[in-house]
């Protein structure tokens, strides 16, 4: 059975531990210490040198005692977003919360807690068990950089779980494929009081970009948004630069793609209207831009092993799960995008990315207790 006090130490030695992202090592260093305690063989990755960190991912291969049992990662990510550092965490009842100037982080250090007590379990309880590789990413927050750089040739498992979501009952099999976008728009300084019609205004040409971009929820699959934009100078200049950054998503590729030609397409038939002749030199609006795939798309069926694993260990348990799909992006969307099968499992976190994040303790032990079902369930021992 898991170990609820010792469970809940673990998280709130993690959460009170400062780790944002590229600042993880203090809690990589305190993870490796626990895996190895365990019998562990552990590794540091180079992903922290590829993102300009202090840590890189640590991989951590927990020796089968059941040598039929199949391998099975376990996956959670250690960097939190800001404000994030000198949390203090505040228990009411089974609610736990911070003090409202920071984040809680329970994500996902709620996720790697459950990960270490559970290995701490399998072993002190001599459990059957096959090897259980355990994944504490960096960098998750910053746009999944971690997983990104994460070998998994160096692991064994062909599915596994990332716990990295809010309710317990959810086992989220699909998200979305993600675009990162940047614009810089070029006009034409000039003074905005003498000679106006001299310049091109870069600001403007955003505008109207904008002004006929489709945002926000597209449909049921898709999701577009602008987040960033700086640009201009002086109020008595002509601004003759402005960038823009944004994103889209969506469940369907072909919608993917079709949301990004059309955000991308905004902005170049905009620049399109604008040029001015100067001394018979004509001067253009224009668009440089920069489209990548950020993450690929999770899609997993039914009928997978990890989904099956994780139903049957919630039917033994006498609880309820239900498959769902998501708009956000996580772990799971790389290393499923990389070849292994993966899930994303509920923790309990609630409110994320904002300082009322809160974590109901009931639904961390809860989602330990399935964890832990699950891994007695994969090494087929009744």
């Amino acid at each position: 059975m898991i170990n609820q006090e010792r469970l809940y130490d673990l998280l709130l030695d993690l959460i009170t531990t400062d780790s944002h992202s590229r600042q993880e090592r203090e809690v990589a260093l305190k993870l490796k210490a626990a895996m190895e305690a365990l019998g562990a063989n552990v590794e540091i990755d180079g992903a922290g040198e590829a993102v300009g960190g202090n840590s890189g991912n640590v991989i951590c291969h927990l020796p089968a005692n059941h040598p039929s049992a199949p391998p099975i990662f376990l996956a959670a990510h250690m960097d939190t977003v800001t404000p994030g550092e000198k949390v203090k965490p505040l228990l009411e009842g089974t609610i736990l919360r911070s003090d409202g100037t920071t984040i809680l982080g329970g994500d996902d250090k709620s996720g790697c807690a459950i990960i270490v007590e559970v290995c701490r379990v399998i072993e002190e309880e001599n459990l059957p068990h096959g090897e259980i590789e355990a994944v504490f990413t960096i960098c998750e927050e910053v746009g999944l950089l971690g997983s990104k750089y994460l070998d998994v040739k160096s692991l064994h498992s062909k599915y596994g779980l990332v716990l990295d979501s809010d309710d317990v009952g959810f086992l989220f099999t699909q998200a979305p494929a993600a675009d990162h976008m940047e614009w810089t728009i070029y006009g034409l300084a000039a003074h905005a009081g003498m000679a106006p019609e001299k310049g091109i205004n870069a600001i403007q040409v955003a505008g109207e970009a904008l002004a006929k971009m489709k945002l926000g929820k597209i449909d049921n699959e898709t999701t577009a948004n602008i987040g960033f934009i700086v640009g201009g100078g002086p109020t008595n200049v002509v601004p003759n630069k402005v960038v823009l950054k944004g994103e889209a998503r969506s469940l369907n590729d072909a919608k993917l793609e079709a949301q990004t030609r059309h955000m991308d397409e905004c902005f170049r038939e905009a620049a399109a209207k604008y040029v001015v002749e100067l001394e018979g030199v004509k001067h253009y609006a224009r668009v440089e831009s920069h489209i990548v795939r950020q993450f690929d798309r999770l899609n997993l069926q039914e009928d997978a092993p990890i989904v099956q694993l994780v139903i049957k260990a919630v039917q033994n348990l006498n609880l309820k799960v239900e498959t769902r799909m998501m708009l956000g992006g996580c772990d799971a969307n790389v290393i499923s995008g990389k070849g292994l099968e993966c899930a994303n499992l509920g923790t309990g976190m609630q409110a994320i990315h904002t300082v009322s994040e809160w974590l109901d303790l009931r639904d961390l032990y809860r989602s330990a207790n399935i964890v832990l079902e699950i891994v007695r369930l994969n090494a087929g021992v009744a």
